[in-house]
């Protein structure tokens, strides 16, 4: 391959640098995307944007619907394998630590799964009573924090065939009618977390917050678990954040965004 020097390397550079620029846009929106909208977002023009799209276009790496553009087959594949080929649980045992050391609860983080969330790693609190779960467990969609987490954030059809399914009570708490937990889940859709009180456990509780990766699916969610003396039905606002800025970090290394999913 020939070496690039001088000004021609520079201008390959921010030719790659504004095809990537692109990319991450159009991975972040819902819908297609206009070329106005995208020299907008991108602060270039309109005839530079035209001159890259036509370049992934070729490549099979973005769509043509019209006069607009939305992400391509080949930059699926390409992030399907990237998803395979990543170890959450290693890249989030810094925060996973950190966490625990500051709420002194139990921490477990999961992988978001149609059945519900399996859990990828787990660390001890600072409880003389210890409440933990194994690693590998699944845990169910319609009863626990992560996995009404991964429910909440699931595609509509299957979000309800689990709530028309049948829904086992584990406790008097456990929510096994439908129309209750559809609400539920909007509910944590809208503010960002969940929480289940002795829905699975009686004096158990759960707070957990969605992580997501660059294009703002999610792909699992980190919890503190404990007593609900120390995680009330109710989670002190602290606790919240805690959680919350946790599952950001780890997402923000995924490659999200703030704005790319609604809170």
């Amino acid at each position: 391959m020939p070496r690039i020097d001088g000004p021609t390397r520079g201008e390959g550079l921010q030719a790659v640098a504004m095809a990537f620029l692109i990319l991450e846009h159009l991975a972040r929106q819902r819908g297609d995307v206009g070329v106005t909208e995208l020299a907008r977002a991108l602060e270039t023009t309109k005839s530079r944007i035209h001159r890259h799209l036509r370049t992934l276009l070729e490549a099979g790496y973005i769509v043509q619907v019209q006069e607009r553009y939305r992400i391509g087959h080949r930059l699926v594949t390409l992030g399907r394998a990237v998803s395979e080929n990543f170890d959450l649980a290693t890249m989030a045992r810094d925060e996973m630590r950190a966490l625990r050391d500051r709420v002194g609860q139990s921490v477990v983080l999961s992988r978001a799964e149609p059945s519900g969330a399996v859990v990828l790693a787990n660390l001890p609190g600072q409880d003389t009573i210890e409440i933990s779960v194994k690693s590998g467990g699944l845990m169910a969609p319609h009863c626990t924090a992560q996995g009404k987490l991964a429910l909440a954030h699931a595609d509509a059809a299957l979000r309800e065939r689990v709530l028309l399914s049948r829904l086992d009570l584990r406790t008097p708490y456990t929510i096994t009618d439908p129309d209750l937990l559809r609400a539920e889940l909007e509910r944590i859709r809208a503010q960002g977390w969940a929480t289940a009180a002795e829905e699975s456990l009686v004096g158990v509780n759960a707070l957990a917050a969605p992580i997501f990766e660059g294009g703002g699916g999610m792909v699992g969610a980190i919890a503190i678990l404990g007593s609900i003396q120390f995680i009330r039905r109710e989670p002190a606002a602290e606790q919240i954040r805690q959680v919350r800025d946790s599952a950001a970090r780890i997402s923000e290394r995924l490659g999200w965004a703030v704005d790319s999913t609604a809170t």
